[in-house]
């Protein structure tokens, strides 16, 4: 399992890898920032031309949509660097004749588990390595400058979920118009993520169900103020609504850009900028709506001993998904952030297309509530039974 972790690693830092089988080694190679020297070197590496593994997402942006987890592009003549990059994160309509779409293999679609855990572009080369340089491959195996994983390990990495959580550090963080606070840090064992839980208020004054939310992080929206969305309003808003309930807790997830990372989200903005929604953006990327796996916040509040909780969100996968890991929420609030000309689009697409409780926000500035949006009695908010 340490070698695939390492592999991880390996691939964020644009290097290849090798994944082994019992029949077949084959190299590896991110796309993401693809330049032709690496496309060069991996082709002399292992000897045989390469074929481009996208995802079902893509694949589906493109017209071709899959039931496989993945597809390989096999080619007449292998493209250009920069030609690879756009047939993997462009806006495009179909593929060239000469392009042949195949299902890709076992080792392929690992490949492509492993770069979404790296939040890295999800779209890969893979090259089958030919008999006659094994000798080669060996070489930089004995050197170092090439990592060897077997698929079996880094399947199992990829199936394994988040990783196990280390409570690593904690300190009082005052804060404005909310005073002190308690930052308690943790760290996927992994090393790849770490995330903060923000302790408001003093413990003995907490509800029995304690006020959490969670905020999944957003550089643009939280530090800097993006009027691309509403994340630093509702981050501020969630704070205040804590504290004004006598405290609780606000989880600040590393899940940026909804799980797909700071990188492919500012792709993902280029995309919009051309018409798209922030759902089909992602698509085109090779992304699904939602890669967040919520199953951290609930490790979170098991060491923080909280297994009771009323959440405040709009998002009804937070109440399943934490309901599924075991944590009791008994409750729901609304928390809304900040409806703007530059957000509108952001979050009535989060509503129609993600199933979001935000049509009571919408419909105040005016916009029509869709009629799937109401539950039977007729309550636009469409939280669940019994839940505010």
């Amino acid at each position: 399992m340490r070698q695939a972790e390492r592999a991880v690693f390996d691939l964020r830092r644009g290097l290849p890898v090798l994944l082994r089988t019992a029949e077949v080694d084959t190299l590896i190679h991110p796309l993401e920032c693809l330049r032709e020297e690496a496309l060069a070197a991996a082709r002399a590496l292992a000897g045989s031309p390469p074929m481009l593994v996208l995802s079902r997402h893509r694949m589906a942006s493109l017209g071709l949509p899959i039931t496989e987890e993945a597809a390989a592009l096999s080619f007449d003549a292998v493209p250009d660097a920069r030609a690879l990059r756009e047939l993997a994160s462009s806006r495009l309509e179909g593929l060239p004749d000469d392009i042949a779409a195949l299902p890709a293999s076992p080792v392929a679609q690992v490949a492509l588990r492993l770069l979404r855990r790296a939040q890295m572009l999800p779209a890969a080369l893979a090259l089958p390595v030919a008999p006659g340089q094994t000798n080669a491959v060996a070489e930089q195996l004995a050197n170092g400058s090439l990592l060897a994983v077997d698929l079996e390990a880094a399947a199992a990495l990829c199936a394994s979920g988040p990783a196990p959580l280390l409570r690593v550090s904690d300190a009082r963080v005052p804060l404005p118009a909310i005073g002190d606070t308690r930052f308690v840090l943790f760290r996927e064992t992994d090393a790849l993520h770490e995330h903060v839980a923000i302790l408001i208020g003093e413990r003995a004054n907490w509800q029995e169900a304690v006020p959490v939310r969670l905020h999944s992080a957003c550089l643009t929206g939280d530090i800097f103020g993006s009027m691309r969305c509403d994340c630093g309003a509702q981050l501020r808003r969630g704070m205040a609504a804590i504290q004004a309930q006598g405290g609780g807790i606000l989880l600040y997830l590393a899940q940026e850009g909804r799980g797909i990372g700071l990188g492919n989200k500012l792709r993902a903005y280029q995309l919009q900028d051309q018409g798209l929604d922030t759902i089909d953006a992602d698509q085109v990327i090779g992304y699904g709506k939602d890669e967040r796996d919520f199953r951290t916040a609930h490790d979170m509040l098991d060491q923080l001993g909280v297994s009771s909780i009323e959440l405040l969100t709009n998002n009804p996968a937070k109440v399943e998904a934490l309901r599924r890991a075991g944590t009791r929420v008994v409750g729901r609030q609304a928390i809304y952030g900040q409806l703007t000309a530059h957000n509108r689009h952001y979050l009535s697409t989060k509503a129609d297309r993600h199933g979001h409780w935000l049509h009571d926000l919408l419909n105040e500035q005016g916009e029509v509530i869709p009629a799937r949006a109401a539950d039977e009695d007729g309550n636009s908010d469409g939280g669940p039974s019994g839940e505010r």
